[in-house]
């Protein structure tokens, strides 16, 4: 590595600075709703905590505006500016959230949660909890959820056939900030029709407007936050659980799919090899799910028919929601469980996970291995995906990724091993957290300790930002290497 230590770029800290700002500035507009909604509801103390929230935001933003900086925005430089966003805007809206009893850790840790659209809680009595935090959670999750599918792939993948896929354009990293906001506009539409369509199934169902509201917010961003303690099992009905984890799939389709669909037909969706094998492993989840769930003698055949296809959609999606007590459940459903989650959904959308382009990845490294004993050593095999060729580059960022997805996880779990915790519990717990899914074993309860709660914070925030953009932050040469005028 060392020759080519005279090529590595440092930071341009003025474009950080601005491309930061700006999107601060945005933040703290979005603050604007749930401060209405305080307000109206009575909430004068968290109205007052939303508005000095605000206050914050605009101040560390609205210097930006006076700066000039190049349009051209370097990879390095997009990673810094989402993981300095993602990481302040956790600390800045945590404030805000203490307004409603909790500790600083507790109320961080539903910050963070809710910023990287997780949906893990460490609160009981969500039922007796003041609406307008009801809302403040659910409303910034959603928010989020818009925000990582416009901003966290097109920033964060490198050039190529996947990257463009995502952005649904051939336009290179030269004209990043123009092509983000037409994906904006494009992701903005899809993510506004999913949520209107979902609220008005629920109260086609009979459901509260206010409980429909909250729901769909959750499903929309993949984040899973509930009004209630029993999350999805609340709702009345079987028809209503079924719509918000159908919304929950939907988000966890790579939001281009719908662009190419309106382009194209129906027809692209289904068309598309990562939809079908988002399908495919949910429907697989479904099934091995109910199987465990039958075999462990806990559930009758009527709960595992009602349950599992339910709770199996929500951890393949990520979004966390489900419909029985996971407490209890058995060991062979938490194995189940974990690998769903840590494949998670499709690149694009709003799902966390390894994502299932990058098991296909696999998959074809796999066939690869058993295809070169049949072939001629001088053969030359291309690996594709959906037909799209993968460069090594390509392959070798997207195995480095699951590699350190899986290190994340390893790291996290052995901390909770360290304090005591039955070990499938716990690793369940922290790939939900590292995943961004949600779903909890009851490890993640008020009565964990507070290292513990960091750690698991830590990991939301590293999962959400597949880790590289994190660790970006560490290296010297980031903030100290050459700086270059253009790109």
């Amino acid at each position: 590595m060392a020759r080519y230590h005279t090529l590595i770029l440092g930071i341009r800290y003025r474009v950080v600075a601005k491309y930061t700002g700006y999107l601060l500035l945005s933040l703290g507009a979005m603050l604007l709703v749930p401060l209405a909604v305080s307000v109206a509801t009575g909430a004068d103390e968290r109205a007052f905590r939303f508005a000095g929230a605000m206050a914050a935001l605009f101040a560390l933003g609205l210097p930006s505006l006076r700066l000039s900086a190049p349009r051209e925005i370097g990879a390095n430089e997009a990673m810094v500016v989402l993981a300095l966003l993602f990481i302040g805007a956790s600390a800045i809206v945590a404030w805000p959230l203490a307004g409603d009893g909790l500790s600083w850790e507790d109320a961080l840790f539903e910050s963070v949660s809710a910023v990287t659209t997780t949906g893990l809680t460490t609160l009981v009595d969500l039922d007796t909890r003041h609406p307008a935090f009801l809302f403040a959670r659910a409303w910034l999750q959603w928010y989020w959820g818009l925000v990582i599918v416009v901003l966290a792939v097109a920033l964060i993948l490198q050039p190529g056939p996947v990257a463009k896929r995502l952005v649904g354009t051939d336009t290179g990293p030269e004209d990043l900030i123009g092509s983000t906001r037409t994906r904006a506009i494009r992701s903005f539409t899809v993510y506004a029709m999913l949520t209107v369509t979902g609220i008005c199934l629920l109260l086609l169902l009979g459901m509260s407007p206010f409980d429909a509201l909250l729901y769909v917010l959750g499903a929309v961003s993949t984040g899973g936050f509930a009004p209630y303690d029993r999350s999805l099992a609340a709702p009345s009905g079987w028809a209503a659980q079924a719509v918000v984890i159908a919304l929950c799939l939907a988000a966890a389709v790579s939001f281009a799919t719908y662009e190419r669909a309106r382009l194209k037909g129906p027809r692209a969706i289904w068309g598309d090899t990562e939809v079908r094998t988002l399908i495919l492993a949910a429907a697989a989840t479904t099934v091995l799910l109910a199987l465990t769930m039958a075999g462990s003698g806990l559930y009758d055949w009527r709960s595992v028919v009602m349950n599992a296809p339910l709770v199996a959609v929500s951890a393949q999606s990520t979004a966390g929601f489900t419909t029985l007590s996971l407490a209890g459940i058995d060991q062979g459903s938490k194995l189940v469980l974990i690998l769903s989650m840590f494949i998670g959904g499709d690149a694009g959308s709003t799902a966390g996970g390894i994502k299932i382009v990058r098991l296909l990845v696999l998959l074809r490294l796999l066939q690869l291995v058993f295809l070169r004993a049949r072939l001629p050593g001088h053969a030359v095999v291309a690996v594709s995906v959906g037909g799209r060729p993968l460069s090594h580059e390509q392959i070798q960022i997207g195995l480095g990724i699951v590699f350190l997805h899986a290190a994340t996880i390893v790291a996290i779990w052995s901390l909770f091993l360290l304090n005591g915790h039955a070990p499938l519990d716990a690793l369940c717990d922290v790939v939900s957290a590292v995943s961004t899914t949600g779903l909890s074993v009851g490890i993640t309860a008020p009565q964990l300790e507070t290292p513990l709660k960091m750690a698991l914070c830590a990991g939301m925030l590293l999962g959400r930002l597949e880790i590289v953009a994190i660790l970006l932050l560490l290296f010297p040469s980031t903030w100290i290497g050459r700086k270059a005028e253009t790109r």
